[in-house]
């Protein structure tokens, strides 16, 4: 195993920061990875807010249910869907962009949201900084568009609160790699047994970090996954104007 592999498969979410300040020629350069990292069609549908301000961190932990380690970590990069640079693009080249009101508009600029995150969090790390992906900006994406002041053709995806370290956290355990990995075609006979094994996996890890709160993965992610758990997203991409008609 390389030092790079060894890096990413060390992945944990740190959520107790030290105030120290990130130096800007590491931000820019962990901004700068995102930056050069693939998109889709070359669109570039991808654009990162920094965010330090101690207040507007703040609000930002709020608007994520009350996150508190976005508040407390130095930097928070939010990573946003990006369609208003190509439809600049576009009406340069004098066409009207109409990509924003499919399925495909969406998932594409996600996807490359989702690159892009994966490459902030492994620069970071490469720095020895600890990092934790935040998707619960998109439980009020309507404050983060006013926060952020994003244009028309945006959405907020998910963010990223860093910082150096101050208590580290460990390494939660997965889904058995049955469950991820399917040789020739998906199989769906190793799923069930795969889960049975790591709820039991998963409650023994609370256990073992004294986390009382902890359940197994089938409990908790019921009770997300049994309802629409962040329904302002729609409302509000479609205000962005992400449609997703065709």
């Amino acid at each position: 195993m390389n030092d790079t592999v060894r890096l990413i498969q060390a992945h944990h979410s740190d959520r107790s920061f030290k105030a120290d300040p990130i130096p800007d020629e590491i931000l820019d350069d962990i901004i700068e990875s995102a930056h050069l990292a693939p998109t889709s069609k070359n669109g570039q549908q991808v654009s990162i807010v920094v965010v330090r301000d101690a207040e507007r961190r703040k609000r930002i932990s709020e608007i994520a249910g009350g996150q508190a380690w976005v508040a407390t970590a130095p930097v928070f990069l939010a990573v946003v869907a990006d369609l208003y640079k190509t439809y600049v693009g576009l009406e340069k080249a004098g066409v009207t962009q109409q990509v924003q009101h499919s399925v495909e508009g969406l998932v594409v600029s996600a996807t490359d949201v989702g690159i892009a995150l994966g490459t902030l969090m492994i620069a970071a790390r490469s720095y020895g900084l600890g990092i934790v992906p935040i998707g619960g900006i998109r439980r009020n994406p309507e404050a983060m568009v006013e926060l952020l002041e994003l244009p028309q053709y945006t959405f907020p995806i998910a963010g990223i609160a860093m910082g150096y370290v101050d208590v580290p956290a460990t390494q939660k355990p997965r889904l058995p790699i049955e469950s991820y990995r399917h040789e020739e075609r998906y199989h769906t006979e190793n799923v069930r047994p795969a889960i049975d094994a790591y709820d039991i996996s998963l409650v023994k890890y609370f256990k073992e970090i004294a986390r009382t709160d902890g359940t197994s993965w089938s409990q908790n992610t019921a009770a997300s996954y049994g309802e629409v758990y962040f329904p302002k997203v729609k409302p509000v991409a479609a205000k962005q104007g992400f449609t997703c008609e065709d």
